[in-house]
């Protein structure tokens, strides 16, 4: 079993920035990917950045590219997403995703997913 915790959330105008953060504890294997997706209001969870065990591979979805970086930590067992240019679009329940290699998370073909965290962009 693996968990995972996300912070970073919260209230920010747009054009600004927040960084969320994801420690996954437990049962993690050697090694694993890890994503970010979110959910807005009324609408389906989405995919958002994915990146490799090592961080020389990531995606991002197209709404983001440009203003969002993922990043890892394996030292800390935990994965970042950088958020700038924040648009009221990006308000959303941000979720962490664990999946054993990058393709089954951009698929969303997830193993263990966080409990979200909520992101609120005000116009």
């Amino acid at each position: 079993q693996v968990q995972l915790v996300e912070s970073g959330g919260g209230l920010v105008q747009a054009g600004g920035s927040l960084r969320l953060s994801c420690a996954a504890s437990g049962r993690t294997r050697s090694t694993y990917a890890m994503g970010w997706f979110r959910q807005a209001p009324g609408k389906e969870r989405e995919f958002v950045s994915a990146i490799s065990w090592s961080g020389d591979n990531t995606y991002y979805a197209d709404s983001v590219k440009g203003r969002f970086t993922i990043s890892r930590d394996n030292a800390k067992n935990t994965v970042y997403l950088q958020m700038n240019s924040l648009k009221p679009e990006d308000t959303a329940v941000y979720y962490c995703a664990f999946a054993p290699i990058i393709g089954l998370v951009v698929e969303g073909r997830i193993d263990y997913w966080g409990q979200g965290t909520q992101v609120t962009v005000s116009s």
